[in-house]
């Protein structure tokens, strides 16, 4: 007879002796451990980190250098239908946001092959930053599950603080929502 998996075990194990499984980390039901070894989502006052990069579009982005209001927004992934949905819903008020002097970065942990086919089929103004090892995503403590971005946005002032967090996002909305934030 086979044996059956090592973690398969451990599961066995833990819930035969009452340990609860949620507590182990072994679901993926904790908070996202950062680098800077806080838990889970940065917050409001925090200082957004130390990270840089190009975007798709040849931009380059440093969050410790951005002089201006920026939204970061962490999304799933491209071309799918509520990442669509958001990703259009900040183009559709791009004027209002250059107004208010705001920037918008997307951030996904698609490549930037697919970031650049998704900004030219839905004609996005705004970088789309690839994060394909997340390091963006640990570090603002935002959850990956199967490669997979949670939507969450943080909205930073003109020296990198954070000014506001966004955890559960509606996409049809939630570019109208933190302009708001943004500009008031």
């Amino acid at each position: 007879m086979p044996r059956p998996p090592r973690a398969s075990l451990v599961l066995l194990s833990l819930l035969t002796f009452g340990l609860p499984v949620a507590a182990t980390g072994l679901l993926g039901c904790g908070e996202t451990q950062r680098p800077d070894g806080g838990e889970g989502l940065l917050a409001k006052g925090d200082l957004a980190p130390a990270l840089s990069a190009t975007a798709h579009d040849g931009t380059a982005i440093d969050l410790r250098a951005l002089g201006k209001p920026t939204v970061i927004y962490f999304y799933p992934r491209d071309n799918t239908p509520g990442c669509t949905t958001e990703a259009c819903a900040f183009r559709d008020v791009w004027a209002k946001y250059q107004a208010a002097g705001v920037l918008v970065v997307g951030v996904s942990t698609d490549d930037d092959a697919s970031h650049r086919a998704f900004a030219e089929e839905h004609e996005l103004p705004f970088p789309l930053i690839a994060d394909t090892d997340e390091s963006w995503a640990k570090a603002f403590g935002v959850p990956v599950k199967a490669g997979y971005t949670k939507r969450v946005s943080f909205l930073l002032d003109a020296e990198g603080k954070i000014i506001e967090v966004y955890p559960d996002v509606d996409p049809g909305v939630h570019a109208e929502e933190v302009l708001a934030a943004a500009a008031g």
